[in-house]
C-alpha cells in the first residue's frame, strides 16, 4: 500500500511539472521535417559540423535589409525565424545558450569576413534585429544557431544576401598555418594527430602567449574562454565548437593558456576555423586555414 501511495505521488508530481507553462506556445512537433534529408538535432554540448545548406531545416530564416547592404558601411538587418507551419520563434521559444538565445555566423564568399552576431527581438514575434559592417561585396551568408525551449537540443537555418562593392580576392593557394601573430599575441592550432582526416574525430588544442612573455590575461566569451568556428570552403555548413576543459571557474593558465576542442569534419576539402577570443576589453576574431585529408 505505502509502496503504491509513494508511486502515485510521484506520477503526479511528474505530470505537475509537466504541466508548467515554460513560456513558449511551441512544441516538439512543430520541429518535425516530414521525408527525407533533413536536419538532425544536436546536442548543445557536443556540436559538429553541420550541413545547413545540403539538407532541410524544420526552421525557415528569411532576411531583410533597411537599406541596400554595402561594404564598409553599417547595415541594420532584420531575420525572421518561423517553423514549417508558420509559427514565429519568440524570445520565450529560444533557450539561452553561451549567454545568448540566437547566434548569427555571418561570412563572405572569401571566408576572410566573419562576424559573430548576436541579434536582438523586434516589434513583431519572430523578428530579430542587427547591425553589422560587412568588410567586402558579395553574396555574404548568414547561419543561425539556436535551442528552442520546446526539444533542447540544437538546430540551425541559412540564408544568402547580397553586399554591394568590390568582391574580396581570395587566395588560391591558401597556406595553412599552425600560428597567427597579431598585435604581440601568438595565437597557435594544432591538430592532435597532426592531420585532420574526414569523418574521423579529431583533437584541437589552442592556445595563446606573448611575444614578450607577459601574461595574457585571456577574458571571457559568451561563458568560455575561447570559441571555435569551422566553415568549409563552399559554406555548405559549420560547426561551433567549445572548449572541453573547465568552466570559467578554472581559468587557463596565465601566460600560455590551453583549451582543447574536438571535432568531425565528415568531407575532405579545404577549411577554415576561425578562433574567437576576448583580450584587452574586445574580442579576437583569428582564422586558421586547415586541409582534411580522405
Amino acid at each position: 500500500m505505502q509502496v503504491a501511495l509513494i508511486t502515485a505521488a510521484a506520477l503526479a508530481l511528474y505530470l505537475g511539472f509537466r504541466l508548467l507553462p515554460i513560456g513558449t506556445n511551441l512544441n516538439h512537433m512543430d520541429f518535425r521535417v516530414t521525408g527525407g534529408n533533413a536536419i538532425e538535432f544536436c546536442d548543445p554540448a557536443n556540436p559538429q559540423f553541420i550541413p545547413v545548406i545540403a539538407v532541410r531545416s524544420p526552421v525557415s530564416m528569411t532576411l531583410t535589409l533597411e537599406t541596400p547592404a554595402r561594404a564598409g558601411q553599417p547595415s541594420r538587418v532584420t531575420v525572421r525565424l518561423a517553423t514549417s507551419t508558420g509559427k514565429p520563434l519568440a524570445p520565450p521559444d529560444l533557450r539561452i545558450e553561451h549567454t545568448r538565445r540566437l547566434h548569427l555566423l555571418v561570412v563572405d564568399p572569401s571566408l576572410d569576413d566573419y562576424q559573430h552576431l548576436h541579434p536582438e527581438p523586434g516589434q513583431r514575434p519572430g523578428d530579430w534585429v542587427f547591425t553589422f559592417t560587412p568588410r567586402f561585396g558579395g553574396e555574404y551568408r548568414v547561419f543561425a544557431d539556436f535551442v528552442p525551449v520546446a526539444t533542447g537540443r540544437g538546430l540551425y537555418a541559412g540564408t544568402d544576401f547580397t553586399v554591394e562593392g568590390p568582391l574580396h580576392a581570395a587566395e588560391t593557394a591558401r597556406p595553412s598555418p599552425s600560428t597567427v601573430e597579431r598585435d604581440g599575441v601568438r595565437f597557435r592550432l594544432n591538430v592532435g594527430e597532426g592531420v585532420l582526416r574526414a569523418g574521423v574525430a579529431a583533437d584541437l588544442v589552442f592556445s595563446l602567449d606573448r611575444t614578450d612573455g607577459g601574461e595574457v590575461a585571456l577574458e571571457p566569451v559568451m561563458d568560455a574562454y575561447a570559441h571555435l568556428v569551422a566553415f568549409d570552403s563552399g559554406r555548405g555548413g559549420f560547426a561551433h565548437l567549445h572548449p572541453m576543459d573547465a568552466g570559467l571557474a578554472q581559468p587557463p593558465d596565465r601566460r600560455q593558456p590551453t583549451l582543447r576542442f574536438k571535432v568531425t569534419i565528415p568531407d575532405p576539402g579545404a577549411y577554415v576555423i576561425w578562433a574567437q577570443v576576448g583580450l584587452g576589453g574586445r574580442d579576437v576574431f583569428v582564422p586558421f586555414w586547415v586541409d582534411v585529408q580522405a
